[in-house]
Formats: structure tokens, C-alpha cells, sequence
């Protein structure tokens, strides 16, 4: 589809009785249904799978325009990225599901005490019934259809809520999803800020948002109204400490992968560096090289993303002008010498490092969410711990560095969502690994079989055999040998 085709879409709105009616119709079936079994939820997986597989190119168009594609060459969003960070991510823990869903249904044996032999205990793990999901714009597929494969993996309807920065994805993930899904198993609310609103009032058996902390809290608290439990997949500073003893020739190419990414508008890219001060102009002469390897133009190079929009950008300048005037040192990363004229056209930012930066600055206080990187030196690993600790704790801390000694030190103290050595951001792709903050950076996991979990209610299953001895702690109690029993299992 052409993106003159595609903006000529426009999404529609669903209103507050219609969310409302939604929600009924989903949680009427669940309960006319029951839990679906493992063949009706490998299948409703499956279709999701070919969704994904079959609309790849309309997916890869649709964001693209969401990020400012109007045909001219260097805008959006390129394919190969969104084939990269949003379409084989899903892929894989969609198949990952599959693959485990068996094994994830299957109850878990547990022991009973052997003063009320003999009996039996299990665990089953069930599904939850109506789940909400609001989804961002930085990744409006996969942080739309990877927690919908966690939900139908354990037996729920899903109602998603995407961002409406993105309407032109979320236009089509509302059509895709009518066409594989019924409404009442899976729909699309599209819509603004008032629909956002209201989604998050809705008494859902469970609520993920995925987004900012400000709004984190004001999604919990509507749904407090309910007593709805949340999953908040939030953001933050998540650092990267780059030790005296690290090998960053090595890793610069996967800390600029973290970073650059969708042009760093990713809740687990590097939001600032701790360099070891012996190593600084090492480092920035490393990034310099870098990222003029992988962007040697930006303005007009389709495989570096563009802002969001112009707001966001706007936002980002000014980070860069405050800094500056509270004294940092700017170093622009721009090889192919593009005029600023030439970014605003594009509503591109070009990598920039900041030096010299202090808390006062609004870079160092708010999550970036852009190509900007401010580095802070240290010269003791306790300093930069402190550092870290001092701040609300971030979704992921990153460590570069070759000393098992460091590593262990790092990952014992800074308390983060997910730690990773000697890489950036790849550990979100691990089927295997949950994924969530702690903290300011969000509550509750999911991915892997802990997304599984999340969406399950954990029933615990009790069976008294025959013959036993339960009538020996029934009353009356004034018996001599009742007596004498409750005593031996106290243990007097």
C-alpha cells in the first residue's frame, strides 16, 4: 500500500459505551465458554503468527507514515528497522509460546503436609478472563501483539488500547485483528486521549500499560476504582557503566545498537553513560567513529529513524539548549555535515554527546527518548553505584567491562529491571527472560512463561482422600487423645 493510500486512512474512534459494551460482550463469552483448552489456544497463537507474517510490508508502511513518511527519501521509519525491532521480536516469542504452551498449561504437582495424609495438591493455572492492554507508540506491533500472545497463551479475551501518536498502525492492527479474531475474543479500540481515559477505568481482569511513568500513575489509579491489577511496563534512566578495564572497541557497536535504535526512542535504551574518567576521550573518539560507520548521512538516510513527531522533537531541542546553558559541552555527531535546515525537514535529531553534565539539567532528570547521550565520569566503582542508586531505579543497567569482580559488584548493588553485561538492550529478545522494571521503572513481568503467569490466576487444587484422620481435630476438642495430638503436631 502506497503511504498516499495510507494517509488518506483515517482510524476511528470507539466511544465510552462502546468500550463499555465491548468488555460485557468479551467477559459474557468468557464465561458462556470457560477456559479454552491447549488446541483452541495454540490455534488462536497461530493465527496470530500468520497475521504477523502475512502483513509484514503493510505493517512496515503503517509505521512508517506514523513516523513522518510522506514519500520523500530519510523520513519514517525504514523497513529493515521495523522488520528488525518490531516484526522478528514477535515473531519469535509468539513461536516461543507455541512451543511452550503445553508445558506452561500443565499443573503443577505440590506436597501436602503428612498430618493430613493422605491427600493430594496441585496447581492450576487459569485464565484471568477480559485483559487490557495499552500499548505505546515507540513500538506500536510489538508492544501491542507480544502481550496479546502472552494473554491468548493463557486463555484470556484482550481488548488493546494503541497509542494514538500512531494512528495509521493502530488503523491497521484494528483491521488485522477483525479479520483473524472475533470481537469478542480480541479487539482494537482505537481513538485519542478521552478513549485512553476511559479504556483504563474499565474493570478489566487485568490492565498492562506500557509507557511513561507520569502516566503509569494515572492508569493505576483508574484502575484502582476497580481494584484491577497492573502490570506497568514503564521506563526511566537506565544507565550504561563503561569500566577502566572494558573492551568498548568491542562494544560500541552493540551500545550504538541500543541507543540508535528507532533513533533511541526505546524504554531500555542507554540513557546515559558512566565512564571511567581514564577512558573518556577513548570512548567519545570510539562512538565518533561508530556511528559515522553505521549513519554516514542522517537527514536523508531511510535507515535512520526520524522523531516521533515534531513536539518530540521540539522537546529534545530543548534538553540540548538547557544543558547548554548550564554548562555542558555538545558534540554533535554529524558526518555527512547536514544543515540543521536539512534535519527539521526530516525531523531528525542527530546523535549528540554531552559532557560536563550536572542533575540540574533536564536531561539528566527526565527519561530522553531520543539520540541524545549525556556522559558523567567516575573515577571508583562505589561512586557510580552511588550515582545509579541515588535515582529511581531504572528498567535495565548495563556494565561494560572485563573484571568478574566489577560485573559482580554492579549487578549485586544497582537494583534494575534487568541486567545486562557487555550488551545493550538485546536482552529484551530472549524468549526465555521476563521482562519489567522495579520500582519507578514499572511492576510486574512478562515475556517468557512469566507473561504466561501474569495473565493466570494461580488456583491452588486440594483433595482430601478417604479413609484419614481429620475427624481427630474436629470438635468437641476435650478429648485426651485430640489433646495429645494437636500437641505432638505442635511439637510440645
Amino acid at each position: 500500500m502506497s503511504v498516499q493510500a495510507l494517509r488518506r486512512e483515517s482510524p476511528p474512534s470507539i466511544t465510552a459505551e462502546q468500550l463499555n459494551s465491548t468488555l460485557e460482550l468479551q467477559r459474557a463469552a468468557f464465561m458462556n465458554e470457560g477456559p479454552p483448552g491447549y488446541r483452541v489456544r495454540r490455534h488462536h497463537l497461530e493465527l496470530l503468527l500468520r497475521l504477523v507474517l502475512d502483513n509484514q510490508d503493510r505493517i512496515a508502511a503503517a509505521i512508517a507514515v506514523d513516523f513522518g513518511a510522506d514519500g520523500a527519501d530519510g523520513a519514517g521509519r525504514s523497513t529493515d528497522e521495523t522488520l528488525r525491532v518490531e516484526i522478528m521480536p514477535t515473531v519469535f516469542s509468539i513461536r516461543h509460546a507455541i512451543k511452550c504452551l503445553r508445558s506452561w498449561m500443565r499443573p503443577s504437582r505440590r506436597s501436602t503436609h503428612w498430618a493430613t495424609w493422605p491427600s493430594l495438591a496441585r496447581v492450576e493455572y487459569v485464565p484471568l478472563g477480559v485483559i487490557g492492554v495499552i500499548a505505546p507508540w515507540n513500538y506500536p506491533v510489538s508492544l501491542s501483539l507480544g502481550p496479546l500472545a502472552a494473554a491468548l497463551a493463557a486463555g484470556n479475551r484482550v481488548m488493546i488500547k494503541p497509542s494514538e501518536l500512531t494512528p495509521k498502525t493502530s488503523a491497521l492492527l484494528a483491521e488485522l485483528i477483525a479479520k483473524s479474531f472475533t470481537p469478542e475474543h480480541v479487539t482494537v479500540c482505537t481513538g485519542g486521549v478521552e478513549v485512553a481515559q476511559a479504556f483504563s477505568s474499565l474493570a478489566f481482569d487485568h490492565l498492562l500499560f506500557t509507557g511513561s511513568t507520569s502516566i503509569g500513575r494515572l492508569v493505576m489509579r483508574a484502575a484502582s476504582e476497580h481494584l484491577v491489577p497492573v502490570t506497568l511496563e514503564l521506563g526511566g534512566k537506565s544507565p550504561a557503566l563503561i569500566d577502566r578495564d572494558a573492551k568498548f572497541g568491542a562494544g560500541v557497536g552493540s551500545l550504538l545498537l541500543g541507543k540508535l535504535y528507532n533513533a533511541g526512542q526505546t524504554c531500555i535504551a542507554p540513557d546515559y553513560l558512566l565512564v571511567h574518567s581514564s577512558k573518556v576521550d577513548d570512548v567519545v573518539q570510539q562512538i565518533r567513529t561508530q556511528a559515522a560507520s553505521m549513519y554516514p548521512r542522517l537527514a536523508d538516510n531511510s535507515e535512520y529513524t526520524a522523531i516521533i513527531n515534531a513536539r518530540h522533537r521540539e522537546r529534545l531541542l530543548g534538553y540540548l539548549e538547557d544543558a547548554r546553558e548550564k554548562g555542558a559541552t555538545l558534540l554533535e555527531i554529524n558526518p555527512g555535515d547536514e544543515s540543521p535546515e536539512r534535519f527539521a525537514e526530516a525531523n531528525k535529531i542527530p546523535l549528540t554527546l554531552l559532557l560536563d553534565v550536572d542533575d540540574s539539567m533536564r536531561v539528566m532528570q527526565d527519561e530522553i527518548f531520543g539520540p541524545l547521550l549525556p556522559i558523567k565520569t567516575y573515577t571508583d566503582l562505589d561512586e557510580a553505584i552511588d550515582y545509579i542508586n541515588a535515582h529511581p531505579r531504572p528498567l535495565a543497567a548495563y556494565v561494560y567491562s572485563e573484571s568478574a569482580k566489577t560485573i559482580d559488584r554492579f549487578g549485586r548493588r544497582v537494583v534494575s529491571g534487568a541486567l545486562s553485561i557487555n550488551a545493550t538492550a538485546v536482552h529484551f529478545a530472549q524468549d526465555e527472560l521476563p521482562f519489567g522494571g522495579v520500582g519507578h521503572s514499572g511492576m510486574g513481568q512478562y515475556h517468557a512463561r512469566e507473561g504466561f503467569l501474569t495473565f493466570s490466576h494461580q488456583k491452588a487444587v486440594y483433595r482430601q482422600l478417604r479413609p484419614n484422620l481429620m475427624h481427630l481435630v474436629a470438635p468437641p476438642y476435650d478429648g485426651a487423645l485430640k489433646r495429645r495430638l494437636i500437641q505432638f503436631l505442635i511439637g510440645n
